[in-house]
């Protein structure tokens, strides 16, 4: 019996990292030249992929983390399509320490829903007449140094992170 106290009491202070659930906040496909643009190519598309990462504090230790993706692809011909995705995760970080809280929510929370916003383009795309774009891997640690070295805002809302 003393020894569930103990297990007990130190998991009511162990750090937790829980995904609640994820989900497609927004989603927009366009295809404007449809029919001409799904036909043969002379040159390869040029694809620009966009990213930004951005939290919500829903209460003491629930996030929402939302992911946003834009992808614009052009021909020669035009534009081929264009994607707009907010793919959200709704974490639940418990007794993590105030310096680790930015980190975990704007890499390892991004990292975890990434591979889901990536299908989701994938078949969007699909479904809309083209290959599936299957877009390469995103370094969150490089995006959030990158963000902190600019000076930009974090991505976390006021009173995110405790003192």
């Amino acid at each position: 019996m003393a020894d569930e106290k103990l297990s007990g009491a130190s998991n009511e202070t162990a750090p937790q990292f829980r995904v609640l659930t994820q989900y497609v906040k927004d989603l927009s496909f366009e295809n404007p030249n449809a029919p001409q643009s799904l036909g043969p190519l002379t040159d390869q598309p040029q694809i620009d992929v966009r990213v930004d990462v951005g939290v919500a504090r829903l209460n003491e230790t629930d996030y929402e983390v939302k992911l946003s993706v834009g992808i614009d692809a052009k021909a020669k011909q035009g534009v081929m399509f264009l994607v707009e995705l907010q793919y959200c995760g709704l974490f639940r970080l418990a007794n993590i320490p105030a310096d680790n809280l930015e980190p975990m929510l704007l890499i390892e929370c991004p990292r975890q829903i990434f591979p889901f916003a990536r299908r989701v383009i994938a078949d969007v795309t699909r479904d809309g007449g083209f290959p599936p774009l299957m877009i390469d891997p995103i370094d969150f640690v490089g995006l959030y140094q990158q963000r902190r070295a600019d000076g930009q805002p974090s991505g976390m809302p006021e009173g995110t992170v405790p003192n």
